[in-house]
């Protein structure tokens, strides 16, 4: 039996890719938007591809905002933009 991979749809580029390939950011119960390692914290998530590139698109046109529900101050877009730095190397 072929076990079904999850597929999900990067908010940046909205090409659809596996999900271990995209990083999840989540909005926690709380309000506070981090970003998911391990893809099994509790909250509502987006996708994104590990590039700079996709953060920026998606930071343009709002897609994140509006795929979480929340308003992104800009300094976690800075720190998600350190955080993919450090995935990118």
């Amino acid at each position: 039996m072929i076990k079904k991979v999850p597929m999900r749809q990067c908010v940046g580029c909205r090409e659809q890719k596996s999900k271990r390939e995209l990083i999840r950011i989540i909005r926690t119960p709380e309000g506070e938007v981090t970003v998911d390692a391990t893809g099994r914290k509790n909250g509502r998530g987006a996708y994104l591809c590990p590039s700079q590139e996709c953060l920026q698109k998606a930071r343009k046109s709002k897609a994140l905002e509006r795929s979480l529900n929340a308003e992104i101050p800009s300094e976690v877009y800075d720190a998600l933009m350190k955080e993919l730095d450090q995935i990118e190397q």
